[in-house]
């Protein structure tokens, strides 16, 4: 229970900072490549809402060994944050004591509104189904007609159909398998030939690009970070960059400006409605930036080709997994440790198996191994991992070599016999602790 506990508490603490970080990162590749059209900008929102999803769970794992990978990941104690969590009236050094009931009162107050997120993801997923069963069949003429007919015989691997329901304001479509355009009711009727032929356009865009089930997707990956107001940030701007993905394909490269007018003019219907969003749903007017879509309909086109185009790519992809990497570098781990209590009987305590990583940050009188001059020549060179024991006044014991080139061994053996560390204190109390120490020879220059 507590493994389950340390393990929520990092995925928790982990997207405090990353979900921020990757918006700022994500917002600044979207700048970068906004002269590559919609479609680029669209894929970056969506790579940051997928990052900002799984980087947490990632960071929450054991992934000490990515801290190689940054060029600061040596001085991990002083950029990685290991929290080690004394779970009861245990006190354990560098680290936090926190009581049982803290700890359980964070791990399933979180878990508690990821479940209030899932269940409202669920509900609404109720409340699709019951909108789907009440559409009732819209009234077209013969001009709206026939524009539904054409656009429905050129996808044909689509199953498509068209209604109307007294519950939206907007047009919109929902179905994974079974696509839905669903108009508001009445609505049609005021479009004219051009402006319905605009509206069915645009969400024949959504169906072909299956945006529904990909949102239902994305929905349901960001439950976890639900809570996290940039979440919510992240998700605008991908239905931003989605509406004007769409727009981009029903307009075509000829009659962007046409579609621009139908656009204004159905939207100016909506003006005084009741401007509830349908969740989950895929709507024209899902999004406040209508502004922003004209604008990108009516300006020039500027395409942006050859070495340019690669550079921001390239830049952004970069950007993208430099932050990643560096991110789980400095990932935070929750580690909780049973109270004193559990492991140790009448004040007297066993030695303590304690990782290397954690007594670095104890070491406070380091002695630097001399290079044997014979494995100079031969160019020896390598790690040598040595067992130690640490006594409660912080010398070291009982030190042995388990691996690693012979001839550096008892040059490891002399050096580290007089490093000195801080006692590691457990109840308040120094303790002796069993640790491996990690000497690298290296000939590099």
């Amino acid at each position: 229970m507590r493994a389950l506990e340390s393990w929520v508490l990092s995925y928790l603490l982990n997207s405090l900072w990353q979900v921020p970080l990757l918006f700022a990162v994500g917002w600044l590749a979207a700048k970068i490549v906004r002269p590559l059209g919609a479609a680029f900008e669209h894929r970056v929102w969506v790579a940051v809402l997928m990052v900002q999803s799984a980087l947490p769970a990632l960071s929450a794992c054991d992934l000490t060994w990515s801290r190689a990978l940054v060029p600061w990941g040596a001085s991990a104690k002083a950029v990685a944050g290991e929290v080690t969590l004394a779970i009861g009236s245990g006190v354990v050094s560098n680290g936090i004591s926190a009581p049982d009931a803290l700890i359980a009162a964070v791990a399933v107050l979180y878990s508690s509104v990821c479940l209030y997120f899932m269940l409202r993801y669920f509900w609404n997923l109720l409340r699709l189904r019951r909108l789907h069963e009440e559409a009732t069949a819209v009234t077209l003429t013969a001009e709206q007609a026939t524009c539904w007919q054409s656009y429905a015989h050129a996808m044909p691997r689509q199953r498509m159909s068209i209604a109307e329901s007294l519950r939206i304001y907007s047009p919109l479509t929902i179905g994974c398998k079974s696509k839905l355009l669903l108009f508001p009711a009445g609505m049609a009727a005021k479009l004219s030939a051009m402006e319905f032929e605009s509206v069915v356009a645009h969400e024949c865009a959504h169906i072909l690009r299956e945006d529904f089930a990909r949102n239902l997707l994305y929905d349901f990956l960001a439950l976890p970070v639900s809570y996290h107001p940039l979440l919510h940030m992240t998700r605008r701007n991908l239905a931003a960059t989605r509406e004007m993905v769409c727009d981009e394909l029903a307009a075509g490269e000829h009659n962007r400006n046409t579609y621009a007018k139908s656009l204004m003019h159905v939207a100016s219907l909506l003006v005084g409605s009741q401007q509830t969003p349908t969740p989950h749903a895929i709507g024209i007017f899902d999004t406040n930036t209508l502004e922003r879509r004209i604008m990108n309909l009516t300006g020039k086109l500027k395409r942006v080709h050859g070495a340019r185009r690669a550079i921001s790519l390239t830049a952004c992809a970069v950007l993208g997994l430099g932050v990643v990497v560096s991110s789980v570098a400095m990932s935070t781990n929750v580690r909780a440790m049973a109270a004193a209590q559990d492991e140790h009987t009448n004040g007297s305590a066993k030695r303590l198996q304690v990782s290397s990583k954690e007594m670095q940050g104890n070491l406070i009188h380091k002695v630097t191994p001399k290079y044997p001059i014979e494995a100079k020549q031969k160019h020896i060179q390598g790690k040598v991992v040595l067992d130690a024991v640490i006594n409660k006044k912080g010398a070291v014991e009982n030190l042995k070599a388990t691996s690693g080139p012979k001839e550096l061994q008892q040059s490891a053996i002399d050096a580290v016999r007089q490093w000195k560390y801080k006692p590691f204190l457990l109840n308040g109390n120094p303790i002796e602790v069993e640790t491996t120490v990690n000497v690298t020879y290296s000939l590099a220059k």
